[in-house]
């Protein structure tokens, strides 16, 4: 079968494109080495006083580690849910599928200044019973996330038990195998990248989550895109432009490992 190769004018067109889309990104960088206490582009001089404010300002540390720790207890429980969910449909096969996937969804089509609003009212009832988990705590924001990831995660696993062959299931069921069983060593084990996949992005959306986040924390649980918005918001931090540098650095090198772990399976 012939392959198609485009041609010069379309490599330039889509140079061209891919260009126009990453000047915003690319204009982060020299902001990020100005000597100015203010967002603005250096004038002739460069200082690297922002990405030292990162390592010396406790905050930003503080930032990340809490960001990193709800994004994981908020990955982790949304897939284990989106799991249980997805293999009991997928199973089970009940009467009204469409309407439980639906419902479990409804959290992607709402729009999220109304499910703020609803968590937000939800987690200041919980700080009534409980200050370990509730508005302004830790716990509470990744429950918060949960809540707004698991229909993302519900889609991927789904997508992955659509490419399982039912008649595994079936023979695994012949053979006696127990319910748990059949989920624990038939089904999983064949929808594993499904899973990886659920609870990465998981995280990713846990991570950059704000608006959700704005509404249920106060001064204690400040995560990094708060932190960053208040940064903008007061006093327009230049040191957000440095971390955003480490960011954009961090994500192409990922990208790039990613890239080369297939080049390599696949050769």
């Amino acid at each position: 079968m012939p392959t198609y190769r485009p041609g010069p004018v379309s490599l330039v067109a889509a140079a061209f494109v891919a260009l126009f889309l990453l000047m915003p990104l690319l204009a982060v960088v020299p902001v990020s080495f100005t000597p100015t206490r203010m967002l603005a582009m250096p004038s002739g001089e460069l200082s690297l006083r922002h990405y030292r404010a990162l390592v010396e300002d406790p905050r930003w540390l503080d930032s990340i580690l809490l960001s990193i720790r709800i994004g994981m207890v908020s990955s982790a429980f949304s897939t284990l849910l989106a799991l249980c969910f997805s293999l009991g449909v997928w199973m089970f096969q009940p009467r009204f599928t469409a309407l439980l996937v639906g419902f479990v969804l409804l959290p992607m089509v709402v729009p999220p200044v109304v499910s703020a609003i609803t968590l937000y009212f939800l987690l200041t009832s919980i700080s009534g019973m409980s200050s370990f988990f509730g508005y302004d705590t830790w716990l509470g924001v990744a429950m918060a996330h949960s809540v707004m990831t698991v229909p993302f995660a519900t889609v991927l696993i789904l997508v992955s038990l659509s490419q399982v062959d039912r008649r595994i299931d079936l023979a695994a069921r012949g053979l006696g195998a127990s319910t748990w069983e059949r989920a624990a060593h038939v089904i999983i084990p064949n929808i594993k990248f499904g899973i990886v996949t659920a609870a990465l992005l998981s995280f990713i959306l846990s991570w950059e989550e704000i608006g959700v986040t704005l509404f249920i924390t106060s001064v204690n649980a400040i995560t990094l895109p708060r932190l960053m918005w208040m940064g903008l918001r007061d006093n327009i931090d230049p040191a957000i432009a440095a971390l955003s540098v480490i960011l954009i650095v961090l994500t192409i090198a990922i990208l790039a490992v990613r890239s080369i772990v297939q080049a390599r399976r696949e050769g």
